[in-house]
């Protein structure tokens, strides 16, 4: 395989994979918020190390904001 159609390959590979991640997050977050805490879970593990533990609080999803009205958003977390 000529090495310009390898790269053009890996370029449509990476702009499809951003792209179900943008369309994951807008249309399904809570089932996608829901899977990367059982991806996250056991890696954060004491016993497993230091570099699993840093991969697992990569995937693990930001914690929810229960600031109300203070936080300045859309009001659509109660």
């Amino acid at each position: 395989m000529d090495a310009s159609l390898t790269l053009q390959y890996a370029i449509i590979v990476i702009a499809v994979m951003v792209s179900a991640w943008v369309v994951l997050k807008k249309q399904f977050p809570g089932p996608l918020r829901k899977a990367r805490v059982a991806l996250a879970l056991p890696l954060l593990r004491e016993d497993r190390a230091a570099w699993i533990r840093g991969l697992g609080r990569w995937i693990a999803p930001p914690g929810l904001t229960t600031g109300g009205k203070a936080c300045g958003g859309c009001d659509g977390c109660g």
